[in-house]
């Protein structure tokens, strides 16, 4: 054997993230559930001092019927429409009895944070509420059924969106629109990229002031997608440009924390997904079109 093979035979895998779960198996998320992987991955780095407050949607089963939980922090689950003034709420009831030191979170999906709770959300960041607001995106109201969100892409069969009458608008700018509160900090990440999220939500942790996450999460069941393509899928949309990831501080600062050198056709990552099955050539080349258009807007951001 060469010095070279024993090196590699040597070499151990190092973990870049706390070993501490606390999400723990046992959940009833489907397979190959995105969400669950961005949940984790954020608890890892707030630690055991977090409170959750989770709004109608998939993670409001997912974490398993009462009095069971498969989270070791406590929940509180509210209406659809107000997981951003709830977790206002809690935070104002924690700091009264003296506790300054929990970070309060507010969780919801795309239908919870683009449509139903864009209000309480827009409220929480113009009074610059201390709060982290995490939405999990996964394109659809999954919990319900697989309708069509402000989220859901072009060219997205859902329900309610069928082949024939497939969403012809284009997917709410949710980032932008966050940007324009100002609010102290905000981030895109996707749950292929665990390191560049979990550094992303400790640095959060650190900033006093409304918070914003933006997270990728493939729904295979809502997608029609294989479940061990999920993190695959997460990886293809940034290295095709369709989901940038990067972080905004006051609205202003814009930084790209995953560079992509080369971008990636996205024919490939729409193949994979049953729900654009139906699409023509000239679906897919217009799709093309509207990520290089705003990849170069996005780049100008960055200064590039």
């Amino acid at each position: 054997m060469s010095q070279e093979a024993k090196k590699k035979k040597k070499k151990k895998f190092t973990m870049t993230l706390p070993a501490e779960e606390l999400m723990a198996c046992g959940h009833l998320a489907c397979q190959g559930c995105g969400a669950t992987l961005a949940m984790r991955y954020v608890l890892k780095a707030l630690g055991q001092k977090t409170a959750l407050c989770i709004p109608a949607c998939c993670w409001a089963v997912i974490d398993g019927p009462y009095p069971y939980s498969s989270m070791d922090v406590p929940i509180y689950h509210c209406a659809f429409e107000t997981a951003a003034s709830t977790a206002t709420g809690v935070k104002a009831g924690l700091e009264a009895t003296g506790d300054t030191e929990t970070t309060v979170v507010a969780w919801g999906g795309d239908g919870g944070t683009y449509d139903i709770g864009i209000q309480a959300l827009s409220g929480a960041a113009e009074r610059n509420d201390d709060i982290i607001y995490v939405c999990y995106d996964n394109e659809a109201y999954m919990n319900t059924g697989i309708q069509r969100s402000s989220a859901t892409p072009y060219g997205a069969w859902t329900t309610t969106t069928p082949v024939k009458h497939f969403k012809e608008r284009p997917k709410k700018d949710i980032d932008a629109i966050m940007a324009a509160h100002r609010i102290p900090y905000q981030a895109t990440a996707s749950i292929a990229y665990p390191e560049d999220l979990f550094k992303k939500v400790m640095k959060a942790k650190s900033i006093k002031g409304a918070r914003f996450f933006h997270i990728y999460a493939p729904c295979p069941t809502g997608w029609k997608s294989r479940p061990e393509d999920a993190v695959k899928l997460a990886r293809m949309v940034v290295q095709n440009g369709l989901f940038p990831i990067y972080e905004v501080e006051n609205g202003e600062k814009y930084t790209q924390t995953i560079k992509v050198k080369e971008r990636k056709p996205v024919v490939d990552y729409i193949k994979l997904q049953g729900r654009f099955r139906h699409l023509k050539p000239e679906h897919i080349e217009a799709i093309q079109a509207t990520i290089d258009r705003e990849w170069e807007r996005m780049m100008k951001k960055f200064g590039g």
